[in-house]
């Protein structure tokens, strides 16, 4: 694989993690069999985020040049059986001369339920150059399962009750208020056809500043380890705005030719009630 297809395979993998923890770069360390920390999870009506939000990101390579965009929306839907729910979509794209090179597009798509916070269904639409992807997920959280269905092929796979899928995992994230230095935070993904206990470290508070402003942030730290979000390992390192919505402002992913950063450029925060 030479540099330009490294650099955009590991950013589409990136947006991926904005497409799923923003994602997160969830931390995977030796937790794969711990139980998921449900505390300090905020009760509802939910407050970090509501329809209408839309986050939009310029994705670098070392704040050199811009290799592409991604956008993270939420909408209310009605599930199939009425009851209303969180559409979650991130949108990422390569752009430029990287994207005449090895063009990248992904859709990502997350239905959550604000009520039990947790993930219904997901799914993959990936196209890296000539390569594509779709892939599915159903969440059953009565019987502890989730069907994942790729290329015409679904299994079935116990999971933990309260399992969030990539995406989801995000604002599942944001939802939290217990982000304290020397405490890892644990949720459950179910990714990749495996259940992950995945570990968020926060290493302190700090204001940064980037060309959409100034803000005051958590900043967190994870190690992927796992196909779903990152298809390469190394150190990611996230500022979240401190206070409750907990918007990822900024990202920096360590790959072996030099860091993927990507910097929120627009915000609409939603106005539309829950």
């Amino acid at each position: 694989m030479n540099v330009w297809k490294l650099l955009i395979f590991s950013r589409g993998s990136n947006c991926r993690f904005l497409a799923a923890l923003l994602a997160f770069g969830l931390l995977v360390l030796s937790a794969e069999h711990a139980a998921a920390d449900p505390g300090a999870v905020k009760s509802a009506p939910i407050k970090a985020f509501r329809p209408g939000e839309k986050l939009t990101y310029t994705v670098s390579w070392s704040n050199i040049f811009s290799a592409g965009t991604a956008v993270m929306e939420v909408k209310k839907v009605k599930t199939s059986q009425g009851a209303d729910a969180f559409q979650f979509t991130s949108t990422a794209r390569s752009i430029g001369v990287v994207d005449s090179v090895y063009p990248v597009m992904d859709v990502v798509q997350s239905i959550f339920d604000p009520v039990t916070l947790s993930s219904m269904t997901y799914t993959l639409s990936q196209s890296h150059g000539k390569k594509k992807k779709q892939r599915s997920l159903a969440f059953d959280h009565v019987k502890g399962e989730v069907s994942s269905t790729m290329d015409g092929k679904t299994e079935v796979v116990p999971a933990p009750k309260d399992v969030q899928d990539a995406l989801s995992s995000v604002y599942y994230m944001r939802l939290r208020d217990d982000f304290t230095v020397g405490k890892p935070l644990v949720v459950n993904i179910h990714d990749s056809g495996k259940n992950w206990a995945v570990e968020v470290y926060t290493l302190g508070r700090e204001t940064i500043k980037i060309p959409l402003g100034e803000f005051s942030t958590i900043k967190v730290k994870t190690y992927p380890k796992y196909d779903g979000v990152f298809m390469h390992k190394g150190e990611i390192f996230m500022w979240l705005t401190d206070d409750e919505r907990k918007i990822p402002v900024l990202m920096k992913s360590t790959i072996s030719i030099g860091s993927i950063v990507a910097t929120l450029t627009d915000m609409k925060m939603g106005s539309e009630a829950p």
